[in-house]
């Protein structure tokens, strides 16, 4: 099969080509080619010896995913969802808004974080994509979007579709340096955000490897509700992921961590739950808060957090201190809201058989913890 050079970043590009006998600016011209201007067909490489492209139509090709679908939202969003085979297919997500752009990338087909709110996790986990399956969700958009004068309309990445990125570590990095290069997307570092439900070992290479922006999925002040909603809890626990935050920073392009805290009701939105989160971060983590207004979905077995509860959590937050934002809701009409992304997974991991099996505990505001069944 040909080598699909949407796998490279511009140093794997650059040792690619050499393997050809070609220099590295030859490598910088084809990168160049394929990201900057969305060109596939090396014939219409124009600057390119013809050398070169005899050999990259004998040994390569620029292949993106198939699109299998396209909805619209009334505000402007819009869902793709994109073959990746063996019956698995990935969503994408564009949002408009007044200031940016921004895509929200998948990085698996499926997740095996398994975190109840989320409706990708009930689907289970598939595999991995290549660093090529996630380049080509922006790859597409990019061009897709792009306006006949040529005016660019993507301006931040956020990894926050399907699947844990930090789980698929060695793709995701060469993926992260092809939309920060100049000769690529040139996205700034600070408006590329990799989200993770809290990878520890991970959080410290990325640090070393490609710092970006960084948000963490948090939905709990304490353990034993974070055991529940996000099981990767149990690996390490919310004191050691505040430590991996701090040290990020060391690096980070921003001077903040965005914490992801999706308000579920009865389950983690009360006062006391609030005062909580304040005594964990207030002087610890510089952070900002992202209250998610969750997006109900049947096998879930939770609800939404009325708008009041909401308000009253972010105003104890603020009023400690600590910049606090509600994120306003996004094509969910659509089925493209946080959360709501499932495209289609042949799961090996039978997480939602499990999920439907298994008793979950959450406490409910003003009683002991009970059993309900997710």
């Amino acid at each position: 099969m040909a080598v699909n050079l949407l796998d490279f970043d511009l140093e794997g590009l650059a040792a690619w080509c050499e393997g050809l006998g070609e220099k590295r600016f030859r490598a910088v011209q084809l990168y160049r080619w394929i990201h900057q201007r969305g060109e596939s067909d090396f014939e219409k490489m124009s600057d390119l010896a013809k050398s070169l492209r005899a050999k990259l139509a004998g040994s390569a090709e620029v292949r993106g995913l198939p699109l299998i679908g396209e909805h619209r939202s009334a505000d402007g969003t819009i869902k793709w969802l994109f073959d990746v085979g063996g019956g698995n297919a990935v969503e994408s997500v564009y949002i408009p808004e007044d200031d940016r752009g921004t895509l929200c990338v998948s990085s698996q087909a499926g997740c095996a974080v398994g975190c109840r709110f989320c409706s990708t996790g009930h689907q289970g986990f598939s595999r991995n994509l290549t660093s090529g399956e996630i380049v080509a969700q922006l790859w597409f958009a990019e061009h897709r979007l792009r306006g006949a004068d040529g005016e660019r309309v993507i301006d931040n990445v956020v990894m926050m579709g399907m699947g844990e990125p930090l789980q698929n570590y060695a793709a995701l990095v060469p993926a992260l340096k092809t939309m920060l290069d100049d000769h690529a997307y040139g996205l700034s570092r600070r408006r590329v955000t990799v989200s993770t439900s809290g990878m520890v070992a991970m959080i410290d290479r990325l640090r070393e490897d490609c710092p970006v922006a960084l948000a963490v999925s948090l939905h709990a002040p304490d353990d034993a509700l974070r055991d529940q909603l996000v099981p990767l809890n149990h690996k390490d626990g919310i004191e050691a992921l505040l430590a991996a935050c701090v040290r990020y920073l060391d690096a980070a392009p921003r001077d903040f961590v965005t914490f992801e805290y999706c308000m579920l009701d009865g389950v983690n939105d009360a006062p006391e739950q609030a005062q909580a989160l304040v005594r964990l971060l207030k002087g610890r983590v510089p952070c900002k808060l992202n209250l998610i207004p969750f997006n109900p979905f049947p096998a879930s077995g939770l609800k939404r957090s009325p708008r009041e509860r909401v308000t009253a959590f972010a105003r104890v937050l603020q009023d400690a201190g600590i910049v606090t934002t509600v994120r306003k809701t996004r094509g969910d009409d659509i089925d493209a809201a946080c959360g709501q992304l499932a495209g289609e997974v042949q799961d090996r991991t039978r997480a939602h058989e499990r999920m439907l099996r298994a008793p979950v505990r959450l406490p409910t505001r003003g009683v002991p913890l009970q059993e309900t069944k997710a």
